[in-house]
């Protein structure tokens, strides 16, 4: 049914009732307040757009704001330096729009308990003067412009409500490029947001799984291999009870929970399947095969930083560029060689991409439990050092001699197309990274990557390599959050979220 229209809408906006700020010294009561507003608000918006398509007369333009959470602080008081956040680095006034704050409730009162606490001062609750786009207000899967096709016939649906803004939907923030404005509010996190409804929708398009599936500990991988031994794993872990996981995730949200099994297919795996082993608190894994090449790489992990991860891990496989090395062995970047260029603009080359201290200890002591090696005899099947990655798969049927010149003055010994991205946009949005690789092929040895070649490693490798992967996943999560989150990823400004 088409909506009932006596003349082109006016200019003035149609608004929930007015929001009085305020003040709280709980985290917890903060939250609850910041879901309430956003609740009325979206819930505003979606049933307006409900009153017209039920045949509703249009009146004026629809526009509902996000909530915003802000603290004051007068004082340069010296705060715990051992944090590398939940804390203001001067006096002034810090504020961030919040969305969907009952996915990041635990998240979200950890931070506001950290400024309190640090700063010994109050958080305030207010509505923000940032309209939230009637996309992002419906639940995931909500279809609006083909909705909006029927009920509004005779004008674009961004006369009549609020549509993502791309010009306000940035990183300027991250990326350390956001110009302070004086007089005006400081940053207090480092995604407005718009730009986490922005990635929430494209993660789900991407991985088919809906967000609130996502894990704080992922691995990203390259090969379904990987995600076949997972999956398996995942699905007998479930049957047997779970061992402290609580359900497995595939993607179209297939849930099985522990105690319990299902043979269930995804109809359709999406460009990016992500699969998740979930545990109390986020603290499960999160699997996702990125596919080939850097710009799947740093696509999804544009859009997972939005839900501020613990840590993230490389797995997959890589070219061994020396003659030492053998099919199936392990790479521990220590260093990156980026030639992938898919985030020359938000980072520059020149900038150092530093091996965290936690996350490689993590690595190894992993390769060492799972291998049964230790010390001098771990080097016979790892090595660590430089990895490169690249953004031309078929670069060995090119002139070898630039390419192969820099790979030896960089030291490299790896080369793939995902690494130094993941491990670049981790620097990059400050969560903890690392990467090991397994060698399946020699390209400058006459080692190619071909399937007869490949059959025997496969199968003998990639279930060992997957544990390795898990078990530093769970070593991960068995230390302090405060100590993962290393200070090395904060620059001289930084938001007081981590």
């Amino acid at each position: 049914m088409s909506t009932k229209i006596s003349s082109h809408p006016s200019h003035d906006f149609i608004n929930p009732a007015p929001f009085e700020p305020k003040v709280f010294t709980d985290p917890a009561q903060a939250v609850d307040a910041l879901t309430a507003l956003y609740e009325r608000n979206t819930s505003f918006l979606i049933d307006a757009f409900k009153g017209l398509a039920q045949g509703g007369e249009l009146a004026g333009r629809y526009r509902a704001c996000y909530p915003q959470v802000s603290i004051e602080t007068n004082s340069f008081g010296h705060v715990d330096s051992r944090l590398s956040y939940g804390h203001v680095t001067a006096p002034g006034v810090y504020t961030t729009t919040v969305t969907r704050p009952k996915l990041f409730r635990h998240y979200l009162k950890e931070q506001l308990e950290l400024l309190m606490r640090n700063h010994g001062v109050p958080v305030t609750v207010s509505e923000s003067t940032t309209p939230i786009p009637l996309h992002f207000a419906f639940p995931e899967g909500a279809h609006i412009e083909a909705s909006a096709a029927t009920v509004l016939t005779d004008m674009p649906l961004r006369d009549v409500f609020d549509t993502p803004d791309l010009n306000t939907t940035d990183d300027l923030i991250a990326n350390g490029e956001y110009d302070q404005v004086p007089g005006q509010p400081a940053p207090l996190a480092p995604f407005t947001a718009q730009r986490i409804d922005y990635s929430l929708a494209r993660l789900s398009h991407y991985t088919a799984t809906s967000a609130e599936h996502f894990q704080n500990f992922v691995l990203f991988t390259n090969y379904q291999f990987y995600i076949d031994e997972f999956a398996a794993w995942a699905r007998e872990l479930m049957a047997n009870g779970g061992d402290g996981y609580t359900a497995f995730v595939e993607p179209g949200n297939i849930i099985t929970h522990a105690g319990s099994s299902s043979n269930e297919a995804p109809v359709r795996l999406p460009q990016m399947p992500a699969y998740h082993l979930k545990k109390k608190g986020h603290a499960g894994i999160t699997l996702v095969n990125i596919g080939v090449g850097p710009s799947n790489a740093k696509t999804i992990t544009d859009h997972i930083a939005v839900l501020r991860p613990h840590a993230w891990l490389m797995v997959g496989h890589c070219a061994g560029l020396r003659n030492s090395q053998r099919l199936g062995d392990y790479v521990l970047a220590h260093a990156y060689m980026r030639e992938d260029h898919v985030l020359d603009d938000d980072l520059p080359v020149w900038v150092p991409i530093p091996a965290l201290a936690e996350v490689q200890q993590a690595l190894e002591d992993a390769v060492e439990e799972i291998t049964g090696l230790e010390g001098f005899e771990l080097k016979r099947i790892m090595r660590t050092g430089t990895v490169a990655t690249i953004d031309n798969r078929n670069w060995e049927l090119r002139d070898q001699r630039g390419p192969v010149k820099r790979l030896s003055q960089a030291r490299a010994i790896a080369l793939d197309m995902e690494s130094a991205t993941i491990a670049a946009n981790g620097f990059r949005f400050r969560v903890p990274y690392g990467t090991l690789l397994c060698v399946s092929d020699k390209p400058l040895h006459g080692e190619l990557k071909l399937p007869g070649m490949a059959t025997e490693f496969y199968r003998t490798q990639v279930r060992q390599h997957l544990k390795i992967g898990i078990r530093a996943v769970q070593k991960m999560a068995a230390m302090p959050k405060e100590t993962l989150h290393s200070r090395k990823l904060r620059s001289f400004y930084e938001t007081a979220f981590q």
